[in-house]
């Protein structure tokens, strides 16, 4: 809380819930200086590194269950997700001024934010956004729209091949340069 608090938000709401698979917590943030929903997709993306940092530091335990083929902490995950299998792409009519998408892919870092600079970039407007993880997996629900209009069948499928050449290929980090 404490981190979050750094952060300049709030924690309005909060919920744990233990079932067969495990622990789930879930938590409603607001911005203080606002009191409203976080949009900034580069806040969102601080809050999820602040929440890893924090499991890492005070559970370095679930180090394996953090991050796809990457070890962040004292153990390396147990299994390696392949990313051209995690991820799935779908776009929905939802109403007469916007579209629903879809997407799971596995998780990384940075994915959020690289997720709205692709929907930017090919003039797409996000309305509102929802982005959770499941362990290795990351999902994502985007209402977007095109000048105020749900994406026609031409610019979904723009969309979804942009989405999915970006999320398939190979990364190379700055410092190998």
């Amino acid at each position: 809380m404490s981190a979050l608090r750094n952060l300049g938000l709030n924690v309005v709401k909060a919920s744990v819930c233990l079932d067969s698979s495990g622990k789930h917590n879930k938590f409603a943030i607001t911005k203080s200086s606002t009191g409203r929903k976080i949009d900034d997709p580069e806040l969102l993306e601080a809050v999820r590194l602040t929440i890893i940092n924090n499991m890492l530091e005070y559970h370095p335990e679930a180090s394996s269950q953090l991050a796809m083929g990457a070890t962040f902490g004292l153990e390396p995950p147990t299994e390696v997700v392949d990313v051209d299998i995690a991820t799935h792409i779908e776009i929905y009519d939802d109403g007469p001024e916007r579209s629903l998408l879809v997407v799971e892919s596995a998780d990384r870092p940075g994915l959020l934010v690289d997720l709205v600079k692709i929907i930017a970039d090919i003039n797409i407007t996000v309305q509102s956004g929802e982005f959770d993880t499941e362990g290795l997996l990351a999902k994502a629900k985007f209402h977007v729209s095109y000048r105020g209009k749900p994406l026609i069948k031409a610019l979904q499928q723009v969309l979804a091949n942009s989405l999915r050449y970006f999320l398939r290929r190979p990364t190379t980090e700055d410092a190998s340069f």
